[in-house]
């Protein structure tokens, strides 16, 4: 897995590890790995020697990473040219490094330039570009190279104009082909729309794990954590060993929110689906191994409830949400429960002693939490998460999950395929198999965003995608996964 800290994390442990280190060193390590990206970038248009490349230099020591890394290039024969934005606060012993090089100032953009380098704000920038900046960035997709396409933009540990804590863009912005980044990922390279403005993030390594002490703010997971924590069968496996799902969703006037929860379970490790409600029969047309009633009270036992998809929102739904609610078991809430949650009661009242997952979109966590989730969605859908002794899975671009003690959890493989009507039933019904399998509530969601993911980059390879698809590609994505 990967892992991303806070700014006053990354600051704390550079000062420790400054402490133990002659000056300037850590900036030295910076620069070394940024110029080795950059030169790579140029090997790809034609090689180092002759190449135009464009500084837009900050102020500080962003400023200065990126003033000693041109001067590392410029000194292999590329033909280096500083813009800088702030002169009376520049890196002067940068700037004169720079020039030793051969490296020279300039107060407009060249006319042809083979490599943008961005170190215009670092990881201590709050608010938006300033004006002037703003002009810059607005320039850079004009400009072209000895090649005649757009040059590379390299960020400087992360794209200048975003909010590196939250990953929110609060406005002009920075759009980087490759971020160098230093010592740790920050929030901003795995969360928000940050982090597809970081493009390919690289990490250089400048020895600060030895004073990182902080607690992670985001956790990211990869396929091999995912392959490891799926559970398997093995020879003493039964259907029933393996767990049973309940799931409660769909109606008479959404039959289809039954069929995909029920075909995501299935996808998933349990051995058996119990399904209760009124699309039963629709459901057994498509699915015979499920056993099936009209109600949760007659379901049978399960190890896990699924509930709230096409459930509706009448009094017979209402029955239904606190039948499974009244269970020592597991549950996952989804759509029309969490409609149900706050009809009457603020969804902080809702305390219960089992595993409990609620898997929002933006507009039913503002129903649930009284706003939306703003440019923080790490911080909110930790609030939510301590508020109703739940883990939540805030769905988005970079689905958040999120642990009552404040753990939290950024997915990698999500895609916009997956923004269409009953994609999120066939999350719902994946994750609750997972919980049925005796997952953890987290580790059960995390899982579930991940694999659905990948089963949404997989049907966009075929065409316009449905939820349908999504819920066809999740066997072929678990069968290369696993």
């Amino acid at each position: 897995m990967r892992q991303a800290w806070r700014v006053a994390d990354v600051r704390a442990a550079e000062k420790a590890l400054m402490a133990t280190l002659p000056s300037g060193t850590l900036m030295q390590r910076a620069a070394a790995g940024l110029a080795r990206r950059c030169a790579l970038l140029l090997q790809e248009s034609g090689g180092v020697y002759g190449a135009t490349v464009l500084l837009l230099v900050g102020s500080g020591d962003n400023g200065g990473d990126t003033l000693y890394a041109g001067a590392t290039l410029a000194a292999r024969g590329a033909g280096v040219r500083a813009v800088l934005l702030r002169p009376d606060r520049v890196h002067l012993a940068g700037l004169a490094a720079l020039r030793r090089a051969g490296g020279v100032t300039v107060t407009d953009l060249p006319a042809k330039v083979d490599l943008v380098v961005d170190g215009i704000v670092g990881i201590g920038a709050s608010g938006g570009l300033r004006p002037e900046a703003t002009a810059l960035v607005e320039r850079l997709p004009k400009l072209r190279g000895r090649d005649g396409v757009r040059p590379p933009v390299v960020a400087v540990d992360v794209p200048s104009g975003v909010a590196v804590d939250t990953g929110d863009v609060p406005g002009e912005a920075v759009h980087a082909d490759v971020t160098v980044t230093f010592g740790c990922l920050k929030p901003a390279h795995v969360v928000g729309p940050a982090a597809t403005l970081a493009g390919q993030v690289e990490l250089v390594d400048i020895g600060l794990g030895a004073t990182l002490h902080a607690d992670p703010a985001v956790r990211v997971p990869d396929a091999a954590d995912i392959a490891a924590w799926w559970p398997k069968p093995n020879e003493a496996s039964d259907k029933y060993s393996r767990g049973v799902v309940g799931v409660a969703t769909g109606s008479a006037t959404y039959p289809g929110a039954a069929v995909l929860s029920v075909t995501g379970a299935l996808a998933g490790p349990t051995g058996m689906v119990r399904y209760a409600g009124s699309a039963d029969r629709e459901v057994l047309r498509q699915h015979p191994s499920v056993v099936a009633a009209k109600r949760v009270a007659e379901a049978g036992r399960v190890q896990a409830w699924v509930c709230g998809s096409g459930l509706g929102t009448d009094d017979a739904a209402r029955t239904e949400l606190r039948s499974v609610l009244a269970t020592s078991l597991p549950v996952l809430l989804d759509a029309d429960a969490l409609t149900l949650l706050v009809d009457g009661q603020h969804a902080a009242d809702l305390r219960r002693d089992a595993p409990l997952v609620l898997t929002p979109h933006d507009g039913e966590f503002a129903r649930l939490a009284g706003e939306r989730p703003g440019a923080d969605r790490i911080a909110a859908a930790c609030r939510l998460a301590s508020w109703t002794n739940a883990v939540v899975l805030l769905k988005g671009d970079r689905t958040i999950v999120a642990t009552p003690a404040g753990e939290a959890w950024a997915n990698p493989t999500g895609t916009a395929a997956l923004a269409t009507a009953g994609s999120g039933d066939v999350l719902a019904g994946l994750l609750g198999s997972l919980l049925a399998a005796g997952l953890p509530a987290e580790r059960a969601a995390i899982m579930a965003a991940y694999v659905h993911g990948l089963a949404g980059r997989r049907a966009e390879r075929e065409g316009p995608v449905t939820s349908e698809d999504v819920a066809a590609a999740l066997r072929p994505v678990l069968a290369d996964l696993l």
